[in-house]
């Protein structure tokens, strides 16, 4: 007999007999009453439920045993007895103590509330009955949580202290101990590659420059599966298809603060692709399938290309209706000769439609805000590429942090599937602050206050603030993407702006201006929108002593009150795949805007940007932004209206505006014509490839500002090069960016330095 089966009889041998002794043995008898003896908390009525007889019932030996059974059961007695007092059955109970409360010391790693819902959810919580097993588990639970945070050497006493009104008190005294940090990774087995270049692919890692925020040097069993698929991956696409992990060992020092990893591998041979062929029920032309086919005869088995191979068939079926279409790649393997051959097999399965679509995990944004995304439709063919379209669209909403979608077949309905869409929203609203600093304007701050989902409508409110020496910026706009059900959106503007010149490098003056104004957007197409807007401004202008001779001459010939109209037009096409982190695609904008009455003028704009993946991990962005402008009816461009180049958003490493043609007393006057370069390779932050919220980016930057008189010559362009740092900290965030000039001129003005920094709500 096993360990088990003997404790098993035991227990059972030991309940029998407690349970003979707990009923005396008796002779039926009919029960004239019934009474209680022992209470304090419980209600005799409860005891009474569990009672198989009743008053003017026979009481039998086995009716007995069974009560004695049932009453332990409820968990809420200690003791059970039975008695017979001249045929009145008297019940004798002595009840377990009630936890009056649980206290904790020594924990720093958690917060004592959220230990405490952790263990009501296991039963153990104040004013509930006390059960011994049920304190151990919740010990073992609270050195689980420390364990999973790298603290092995913490060390958990529970103490319990009986109270008056059989009462008990529950206190945890925790010794946190030191985090165990990872002091060493060996990989045991590689020849074809350093082991430093393996090491890239691991997100465990010892301890760095950026791990005290990452926590990638604390051990964890999940973070090591990870890294070893990962490792597999890697070898497996350079063509290493016998590529096996052989074992892994962890081990942790006495003192449980250091921990070492080994992982034995065989690297085995690298093969190349002999044949890939199509078996199975084709559907679609086998030309048009061979085309989706990513590996070809005589390159190096990459396992990432046979995957999307598999994924781009099965997606095409998808795209005709076959939701549960299937790709699998067969292998022939000849390793005399190092090569493999695949035979895809192709199974399209049924064509389905889609019978409804479930929207869950939106808590405060309204359904209609996400279903008003939705490019697949109820009732319609299933159709992965719509269904892709649409998860897209609802994350470039920009409300939500996570948007998975899921395929689920309808019970008893092999041609119909419902489509889940799950949110995981965030926070969408944002104070900003803005800082810049240079040797001229010393410290220039702004904020702003936007929510970008209101009441969780999809409605976008936003009022700024600035404060500094360039300008002072009262604000509020309002954006409804869909003010029609068609997707036209519709916004309105209301501000107040002045400015101070005279704290910046180009000519003195100021202004105070105050409008209003109302915008429209009409989508074209999925990736296209046009916009109209019209707006109204009122300004006063004031010059000094001190300013552009062409400043005065303006002010001579046209006054310095000015109300105008402006009407505003504009194209865009937008086909990057995220708009938080974006890798592939690009952003086209053409804009326009046209002044008439007190000033008349036109400005016109073109803007490209696009993303190239490099590698897993290497981004290509370049951008390109030329602009030009031009007075209207015989009038000069009014110089407020100039173009300005330097600073964030155009030539890092210049002071902002400081870009242009300058006066005799090195004022900058800015330009009708303008022209910006940049180029960037984003990248992960050392020690933290995996850790999406922070981002490096290295950039060249180049651009000049024109005036009337000059012509455009790249030879004139200013550049600079730098780093910059993207990082979506707790606090919010952050942009920070170190330049280099490359070829500034002693005219020009160097700001090497600039950050903005802000949190969200």
């Amino acid at each position: 007999m096993t360990c088990h089966r003997l404790c098993a009889a035991i227990v059972a041998g030991l309940l029998g007999i407690a349970l003979s002794w707990s009923a005396a043995a008796f002779d039926p008898f009919t029960v004239k009453d019934i009474r209680v003896e022992g209470l304090q908390r419980t209600e005799p009525g409860t005891v009474f439920s569990y009672l198989p007889v009743k008053v003017g019932e026979t009481m039998t030996e086995e009716k007995a045993q069974q009560a004695i059974r049932s009453l332990f059961a409820t968990g809420f007695f200690r003791d059970v007895r039975l008695e017979v007092d001249n045929g009145v059955l008297v019940v004798l109970v002595e009840e377990r103590p009630a936890i009056a409360q649980i206290d904790f010391s020594g924990i720093k790693e958690f917060e004592p509330d959220t230990l405490r819902r952790s263990f009501r959810e296991l039963g153990l919580s104040e004013s509930r009955i006390f059960d011994r097993s049920l304190l151990d588990q919740a010990e073992q639970e609270l050195k689980r949580q420390y364990l999973s945070r790298g603290l092995y050497g913490v060390d958990v006493q529970t103490t319990v202290t009986p109270l008056e009104r059989n009462r008990v008190g529950i206190s945890f005294a925790v010794r946190e101990g030191e985090v165990a940090k990872i002091r060493g990774i060996n990989i045991v087995g590689a020849s074809a590659f350093d082991e430093k270049d393996l090491m890239d692919e691991f997100v465990l890692r010892t301890p760095g420059w950026i791990t005290w925020y990452t926590k990638h040097d604390q051990y964890s069993r999940q973070k090591l599966a990870g890294d070893l698929e990962s490792l597999r991956s890697f070898y497996q696409n350079r063509g290493f298809l016998d590529f096996n992990i052989d074992s892994t060992q962890v081990s942790i020092t006495p003192d449980k603060r250091d921990i070492y990893i080994t992982v034995n591998i065989s690297e085995g041979e690298k093969y190349s692709v002999s044949e890939v062929r199509l078996a199975g029920q084709l559907l679609l032309p086998e030309e048009e399938l061979k085309g989706l086919i990513r590996l070809k005869t005589g390159d190096v088995f990459a396992r990432d290309k046979l995957t999307q191979t598999t994924k781009a068939i099965v997606d095409r079926l998808g795209n005709e209706g076959y939701a549960f279409a299937n790709a699998n790649a067969v292998p022939q393997i000849d390793k005399d000769k190092r090569e493999v051959a695949f035979t895809l097999f192709i199974d399209p399965g049924r064509r389905v439609y889609v019978r409804r679509i479930n929207v869950a995990g939106n808590t405060k944004t309204r359904d209609e805000v996400i279903r008003r995304e939705m490019r697949q439709l109820e009732g319609g063919y299933y159709d992965a590429s719509k269904i892709q379209l649409s998860r897209q669209r609802v994350d470039r909403t920009t409300y939500f942090k996570d948007v998975n979608v899921e395929t689920v077949p309808v019970a008893g309905l092999a041609d119909q599937v419902d489509v889940n869409f799950t949110v995981e929203e965030k926070p969408t609203g944002a104070l900003l602050l803005g800082a810049g600093f240079s040797t001229v304007e010393k410290v220039i701050l702004s904020g702003s206050i936007s929510q970008g989902n209101v009441f969780g409508s999809g409605k976008f409110l936003s009022t700024q603030v600035q404060s500094g020496k360039i300008s002072r910026v009262y604000s509020v706009s309002y954006t409804d993407p869909f003010y029609t059900v068609d997707g036209v959106s519709r916004g309105f503007d209301i501000y107040k702006r002045d400015t101070n010149a005279s704290a910046l490098a180009i000519g003195p003056y100021k202004t105070k201006a105050v409008g209003g104004g109302v915008r429209w957007g009409f989508p074209l197409a999925e990736r296209d929108g046009l916009s109209f807007g019209l707006n109204a401004e009122h300004v006063n202008l004031e010059t000094f002593e001190t300013s552009p001779t062409n400043y005065k001459s303006f002010v001579a010939a046209y006054g310095n009150t000015y109300t105008y109209a402006a009407a505003t037009a504009g194209w865009s096409r937008d086909s990057r795949d995220s708009l938080i982190l974006p890798r592939v695609g690009g952003l086209q904008k053409l804009t326009g805007e046209f002044g008439a009455g007190g000033l008349q003028y036109y400005r016109m704009g073109y803007q490209h940007q696009h993303f190239w993946p490099l590698t897993r991990t290497f981004t290509l962005f370049l951008n390109g932004d030329v602009g030009v402008a031009n007075g209207l009816g015989n009038r000069p461009l009014p110089f407020f209206k100039n173009f300005y180049g330097g600073g964030p958003g155009t030539v890092r490493g210049y002071n902002f505006s400081a870009l242009g043609p300058q006066d005799n007393l090195g004022n900058v006057l800015g330009g009708n014509r303008r022209v910006v370069g940049q180029a960037e390779i984003l990248f992960p932050v050392p020690g933290a490839a995996q850790d999406k919220s922070l981002r490096l980016a290295a950039f060249l930057d180049g651009g000049q500002v024109f005036g009337a008189d000059q012509k455009i010559s790249l030879g004139d362009l200013r550049y600079a090069t730098g780093l910059a740092l993207s990082w979506n900290s707790p606090f919010g965030p952050l942009r920070l960016s170190i330049a280099q000039p490359l070829n500034a001129t002693a005219q020009d003005r160097v700001q090497r330095l600039q950050f903005t920094f802000g949190t969200g709500f």
